[in-house]
């Protein structure tokens, strides 16, 4: 049996992975929604898709994430998922702890990210620096699913907010105790 068959589709597959094995649903992915034209850049597959799950990128295209997964499961012949859940709940709502004045720390991840480079490290150096009651603001040129994720789960609220199509403001904040 081929690795390929070896690997069902689920919300857990990572990108990269599931881009690997099946190369031909690079334009099924990338036909999907218009941020995931960006998968074409080989530094953003690099980076991006290492990381990112389907369920993430779902979230990024603004996908029911069951839809993607069928959508790529029908185009290899996999049995389809009747699995609703979408999983990652990013916050597009101005949230009452934002202030502009309360931004203490930035750092913009662009620079490294396009330079196919991993910023987490410096993500959180910068995330570090940044005192309760203040906000981080995180500077990229996507939705950072994954790291939103991440420092979600180390106790810090999230605002994401689309700038432009390659630019994305997401705020950070641990609160005032």
């Amino acid at each position: 049996m081929s690795k390929g068959k070896d690997l069902l589709i689920t919300p857990k597959t990572k990108v990269g992975e599931l881009l690997d094995i099946y190369p031909q649903l690079e334009e099924v992915l990338t036909g999907l929604s218009p941020a995931f034209k960006k998968l074409k850049n080989p530094v953003i597959r690099r980076t991006v898709g290492k990381v990112a799950t389907l369920q993430q990128a779902a979230t990024i295209g603004n996908l029911p994430v069951t839809e993607m997964v069928n959508t790529l499961r029908a185009a290899i012949g996999q049995e389809l998922s009747m699995d609703t859940d979408n999983g990652t709940d990013i916050n597009y709502v101005c949230p009452g702890w934002f202030s502009e004045e309360k931004i203490t720390g930035q750092f913009n991840a662009a620079p490294v990210i396009n330079a196919g480079e991993n910023p987490m490290q410096q993500i959180f150096n910068h995330l570090g620096k940044t005192g309760k009651g203040d906000i981080f603001l995180l500077i990229t040129p996507f939705i950072p699913v994954p790291i939103i994720e991440l420092i979600r789960n180390k106790g810090y609220a999230h605002y994401c907010r689309k700038m432009t199509e390659d630019l994305v403001h997401t705020y950070f904040y641990s609160g005032d105790n």
